[in-house]
């Protein structure tokens, strides 16, 4: 199905776009497309959602202080009540809420992510027309606000708009979030930042939730095992170099890139140099 080959290439791409506001999900199947690997696989679908693994622990250890430090206040919040006025006690909350929503409709729509949803058609719509929706956000918004700044009201919106990109696979679940931040008044740092932790809890259950169903599915496990270590180094060189690039700098680059791969996707969809 596959082999270590295709798990390093893979690895490579999901470390490479997990984080950056491009599609993970549109470039893996693109890649996979191009390899001749099934997209709609469940096999497949299932190796992708577990090397995001890899990508996510990659987040764990690049801010392990703040977890800890969210973490830490959280619980301190839950046996001492005088502890409940710390913003990363609420924060701590504010991650679980948000994501229940995801966690909702992922369940509920399963299906339907894995089947029609899963085409590159989908996918190269989703590119295009996520990009009008970062480019309004980076012009509109106001980015004021800063990280301690923040609501449940923002957390719910940011987190729950990981929705869009389950649905509409090539949207990015990153480009989605950041977006969404910055449509409230969120810096571009804050935005980045709080698209990284409003994801782990999400991306590290659609991972495990799928273990079982790559390793049933076919899938072997050495394969897996080095995807899923690519995944990890690749993307904390990624999340490094992304922090520093947004603080300098604005979304247009990623805007521009995505609307060229999807429309490059589009011409090959169409040329039927790739099977959707």
């Amino acid at each position: 199905m596959i082999n270590v080959g295709q798990a390093v290439v893979l690895g490579i791409v999901e470390g490479l776009t997990e984080f950056l506001p491009v599609s993970s999900t549109g470039h893996l199947k693109i890649t996979e497309g191009l390899m001749g690997i099934p997209v709609d696989d469940e096999a497949v679908v299932g190796f992708t959602a577990v090397i995001q693994v890899g990508a996510i622990a990659a987040v764990l250890v690049y801010f392990f202080a703040d977890i800890v430090r969210i973490v830490s206040a959280w619980g301190r919040g839950i046996v001492d009540p005088s502890e409940r006025y710390h913003h990363d006690y609420k924060f701590g909350w504010w991650v679980i809420f948000a994501t229940v929503p995801v966690v909702v409709v992922g369940v509920a729509a399963k299906d339907l992510i894995e089947g029609p949803l899963a085409s590159l058609w989908v996918v190269a719509g989703s590119l295009i027309g996520g990009s009008v929706v970062m480019w309004l956000a980076d012009r509109l918004g106001r980015h004021k606000r800063g990280e301690d700044d923040t609501s449940l009201t923002d957390a719910m919106l940011i987190g729950s708009s990981q929705i869009l990109a389950m649905l509409f696979p090539g949207f990015s679940r990153s480009g989605a979030t950041m977006s969404v931040g910055l449509m409230l008044g969120l810096d571009r740092v804050a935005a980045t930042r709080l698209s990284f932790f409003l994801g782990i809890p999400a991306l590290t259950g659609a991972g495990l939730y799928e273990l079982p169903t790559a390793l049933g599915a076919g899938v072997d496990a050495l394969p897996l095992a080095v995807g899923t270590a690519v995944s990890f180094g690749v993307a904390y060189a990624s999340i490094a170099w992304l922090l520093r690039f947004v603080a300098r700098h604005s979304f247009t680059s990623f805007v521009v890139y995505r609307i060229a791969v999807g429309l490059l996707l589009f011409g090959l969809l169409g040329a039927g140099t790739l099977n959707a």
